[in-house]
């Protein structure tokens, strides 16, 4: 190896580290607080605990039973993976858009997971 090959392999680990360091210190740094909008009144402002209901159940668990009415809300869930019943998925497939849980579109949901 000659003497200018190694000398631009040491700048080279040089410049790497300086700029490892500044990202670093980049991400040492405390993000500034979020502050809740002013129009929120206190109790909005207070987080809220992390919804976890579109946990599918473990094996041998049942589901949830359903509230009347079925109790399901749109919320961005569109695969099966993230459904909790056969009732969870026809809902979701029936009412909320951009679902991907009927792969041969005969209106049936979910057919090797739940239905």
């Amino acid at each position: 190896m000659k003497l200018t090959d190694l000398l631009a392999l040491v700048a080279i680990g040089a410049i790497a580290l300086v700029g490892f360091d500044h990202f670093k210190s980049r991400q040492d740094t405390p993000a500034e607080p979020v502050a809740a909008p002013a129009h929120l009144d206190e109790a909005e402002a207070q987080p809220q605990a992390e919804d976890r209901s579109w946990i599918k159940p473990r094996e041998g668990e049942r589901a949830a039973p359903a509230a009347s009415g079925g109790g399901f809300q749109c919320d961005g869930r569109t695969h099966c993976s993230q459904m909790r019943s056969c009732e969870e998925a026809r809902y979701f497939i029936q009412h909320c858009p951009n679902t991907q849980m009927d792969g041969d579109n005969d209106r049936v949901p979910c057919e090797q997971q739940w239905c």
